[in-house]
């Protein structure tokens, strides 16, 4: 009987022991949560509520971002934007991330070295040196003209056109780092095991290769569409008033117009939708030896 009062009594203590150790295993990580909860949290709180609260309680604002014809032109562009700039960036990263890991091991480290110094440099100063290269009478359309390929300027500075140049030259980078452990990862024996089995070179690109490559293709993808959805100095000074991007509504809500109301809510849709991408990479592009978990 007194062995199974003090079994009884073991029992809730052992149970008591792993929250003890989870609580002693989260205690190092309270400084960043604390952090992120009032740097973070907070203030996306205050966003939200503002949204729904200014200029008096309801969705208004919210109605007034997707129904007005000027605002859903600015939502239609950033996503527009986002996704020609994910595109372009992926097709012209992926052969360049190639050559980088096939390449002999100087020349690549090189090449690597100036896609990484392009990160580097400041944001600012490389916009202005875009916006030098894009003018009518720049270095760009005054080759096109000297080769003969076009007799008039074509219409980049203050263009969409523009805009996609500089976007996708900043966001390169992203793409060949997300790429470069997973082409480095991959084993030449399968290709040549492929070949043996009689696959084409591109029945071996799109089963092999593409799959083993889809989660780099998709976090990179990631990251860029979602910078690029909330970026703001690049589509400032090389686009056009007719190529506005949400983030500059919001930029001009809130310092121009002193609407945050509306600021709030078009930051919240960017967030959902962020969140909403996260989401989706997470279930179907992670890597296999991480869905069973």
């Amino acid at each position: 009987m007194a062995d199974q009062i003090s079994l009884s009594r073991a029992a809730p203590a052992a149970s008591r022991e792993p929250r003890r150790r989870r609580a002693r295993g989260f205690a190092p990580a309270a400084p960043v949560l604390a952090f992120l909860l009032l740097c973070f949290a907070l203030p996306v709180l205050a966003l939200l509520l503002r949204s729904i609260l200014e200029p008096h309680p309801g969705l208004q604002n919210y109605a007034a971002l997707l129904a007005t014809g000027t605002y859903a032109n600015v939502l239609e562009n950033t996503f527009l934007i986002s996704f020609i700039v994910t595109a372009i960036t992926a097709v012209v990263g992926l052969p360049l991330a190639w050559f980088i890991t096939v390449a002999p091991r100087r020349l690549g480290r090189l090449v690597f070295g100036i896609v990484i110094l392009s990160m580097w440099t400041n944001l600012l100063a490389r916009t202005y040196a875009w916006m030098v290269l894009l003018q009518d009478t720049g270095p760009i359309n005054n080759f096109l003209i000297w080769t003969g390929l076009i007799k008039n300027p074509l219409p980049l500075y203050g263009s969409m056109a523009g805009v996609v140049i500089g976007m996708v030259y900043i966001m390169l980078p992203f793409m060949v780092i997300s790429l470069r452990g997973p082409l480095a990862a991959l084993d030449p024996a399968m290709f040549q095991a492929a070949s043996l089995c009689g696959a084409a070179r591109l029945q071996s690109f799109t089963r092999i290769f593409l799959p083993l490559l889809l989660p780099g293709l998709g976090a990179g993808g990631l990251i860029i569409f979602v910078m690029s959805l909330g970026y703001y100095i690049t589509p400032s000074l090389l686009g056009g008033a007719q190529d506005m991007m949400l983030a500059e509504l919001i930029a001009q809500q809130v310092q121009t117009l002193l609407n945050w109301g509306l600021a709030g809510a078009a930051s919240f849709v960017l967030l959902v939708v962020t969140l909403a991408l996260y989401a989706v990479q997470a279930r179907y592009l992670a890597p296999h030896g991480r869905k069973g978990h």
